[in-house]
């Protein structure tokens, strides 16, 4: 039995059935927030849980860090243990931000001025990660971790900086720890969504935002040779408008949810509906994720069989002629703070990928950027 249910199982077979189809057995993995900071070190995590901030009710300030060698080199480890029918090992798209802020410079500024840093520099902040740049290199020569464009930083910048100085005790706190994403406030201080880069508090929040599309595609290709051509927005939200923006920036395909939530400014927001292989005005295509992997979420401590649960999410797609999208974030992989954690997600990613190539021998392994160009008929 499907654990979310019949009424859940119903659900997800409703979803799969409109939009783009195929009759191969196609297998996406989509691994968001590569290159973002989270938590900047145990201490500063106790720092802001003996201030009041319960992170510890969050998996992602929990475990969630920066990159590390190891972490990078144990999943690739684990990717190559695997082959698809075509020969080929599992691929992953790393949804990455490129950028972070520079803490000590905004602060000199009194919060007026944000500066901010390709996460190559941020790397030189952290140890045991000197050779993380040459691994994601190394990643995408052997096409086993190919990076796709997730935001600039994984910051809403004017939300942040117009609460910090508004003197924000919580965000105050947490940027003195080098912490952007915050979970809980001080004994349950009201704090602003961070981490939605794109979402918006008014439509005067959106130029800001246009550019950083565009400096941050620009130094995407800086970093990784080539432009992305696929954008997966942080968190979700994201106004329409920028769509033009994207466009013209080269890109071609949009993650969204089935039930995209649009902000327009003000606390208002529209709900649009997508599907597999929509287009927009600008001839890009939506992709969409219709299978989940989080074996290390905070859902986990009520002993969700995220395994099962996958296999069957990856059986509905198939059944109704989809390709499997699996969404399985970053914090899954790393070890960085708790190594038992990057233990325990590498654990069940092999015994998941091995039981989908035992029940599925024909699965093909495909980055997001490969399927969107299949849709679009794009020959390689």
């Amino acid at each position: 039995m499907y654990k979310g249910g019949l009424k859940s199982a119903l659900r997800v077979n409703v979803s799969n059935i409109p939009g783009w189809r195929t009759n191969r057995h196609i297998v996406v993995i989509e691994s968001d927030d590569w290159g973002s900071i989270r938590m900047s070190s145990l201490e500063n995590f106790d720092r802001m849980l003996k201030a009041g901030m319960r992170e510890d009710r969050n998996h992602y300030n929990t475990n969630d860090a920066l990159e590390s060698n190891t972490d990078l080199e144990e999943l690739y480890n684990v990717l190559l243990k695997f082959k698809d029918s075509t020969g080929r090992h599992p691929v992953m798209t790393g949804v990455n931000v490129v950028a972070n802020p520079v803490f000590d410079k905004i602060k000199e500024s009194g919060y007026t001025e944000y500066v901010y840093e390709p996460y190559t520099e941020t790397c030189k902040r952290y140890d045991n990660h000197d050779r993380v740049y040459n691994l994601w290199r190394k990643g995408i020569e052997e096409r086993l971790f190919v990076p796709i464009f997730h935001g600039r930083e994984h910051l809403n910048v004017q939300r942040w900086l117009r609460a910090l100085r508004n003197g924000n005790k919580s965000t105050s706190l947490a940027f003195d720890c080098g912490v952007t994403g915050i979970y809980n406030g001080i004994n349950d201080e009201p704090i602003p969504e961070f981490q939605a880069a794109f979402d918006i508090d008014t439509v005067a929040d959106l130029p800001y935002q246009k550019e950083v599309i565009k400096t941050g595609l620009d130094l995407f290709e800086q970093l990784y040779g080539y432009r992305s051509k696929y954008f997966v927005p942080t968190n979700g939200p994201f106004n329409n408008s920028l769509e033009k923006d994207l466009f013209d920036a080269g890109i071609k395909y949009i993650n969204t949810g089935k039930k995209q939530r649009e902000p327009l400014g003000n606390g208002h927001y529209r709900v649009n509906t997508r599907y597999l292989g929509n287009k927009n005005q600008y001839g890009q295509i939506y992709l969409t994720r219709n299978c989940f992997f989080e074996p290390n979420s905070t859902e986990s401590a009520v002993q969700r069989d995220w395994i099962n649960n996958c296999l069957k999410e990856i059986e509905i797609a198939f059944r109704w002629h989809k390709p499997a999208t699996i969404s399985s974030h970053r914090v899954n992989y790393i070890g960085y703070l708790h190594p038992e954690n990057r233990e325990n997600g590498l654990r069940q990613l092999k015994e998941l990928l091995s039981r989908m190539l035992k029940r599925w021998p024909d699965i093909e392994f495909m980055t997001s950027s490969e399927l969107g160009d299949l849709i679009a008929g794009i020959q390689k």
